[in-house]
């Protein structure tokens, strides 16, 4: 990561506090230490993203509300049924979200064989506030899915952005990031590995 990247993430996270608070924070979950459990984690990355590790959803069957892909049409997260999906919900007036896009999207572009990623807008201005970020962007892989009515987001139910899911091949979650996160580290690799390898 370049010195400009890092010093992006810095006054970002300097801006926020890890994650946009929508409603209420309840992200905040304790460790299960009596069973061992990693549920409700810290990952803290460095240049100061935070986020929860949420593993208490594992084999749920993935949220089913409509969005709205890059050509208008409408899609379904069931519609990516076949491989690994990474879920991503922002917002253009989220700074640590807008952070975690160019990593994401170094992610998608590593990753592109293994797994979709999919990063969906909760801007409720949609495509109108969203295709102009990503035209300034010029990202290479990820494409500007939304969904203003927030349909991800109340289907996730975590109140914060970003929200980020896995789900497996079959469309089960495997865990859920909530808060923001270095999707370029050595923690985000070893989180995907037994799934993309599968």
């Amino acid at each position: 990561m370049t010195s400009v990247m890092r010093t992006i993430l810095l006054a970002a996270t300097i801006l926020s506090l890890s994650a946009c608070d929508r409603t209420s924070n309840q992200a905040e979950q304790e460790l299960d230490q009596d069973e061992g459990s990693i549920d409700g984690e810290t990952i803290e990355s460095e240049g100061g993203l935070v986020g929860k590790l949420d593993i208490s959803l594992r084999g749920t069957e993935m949220v089913e509300t409509p969005f709205q892909a890059p050509d208008g049409s409408t899609v379904q997260l069931s519609n990516f049924i076949g491989k690994p999906v990474l879920v991503n919900i922002w917002a253009t007036w989220c700074a640590p979200c807008i952070v975690e896009m160019p990593m994401l999207d170094e992610l998608a572009i590593r990753e592109k064989d293994r797994l979709k990623v999919l990063v969906v807008s909760q801007d409720i201005q949609g495509a109108e506030k969203v295709d102009p970020f990503f035209e300034r962007a010029r990202f290479t892989e990820l494409e500007p899915y939304v969904d203003p009515e927030n349909g991800l987001s109340f289907g996730f139910g975590s109140g914060l952005m970003p929200t980020t899911v896995l789900y497996d091949a079959r469309g089960k979650e495997v865990w859920r990031v909530i808060g923001a996160m270095d999707w370029d580290g050595p923690k985000a690799a070893a989180l995907m590995e037994e799934t993309l390898s599968e």
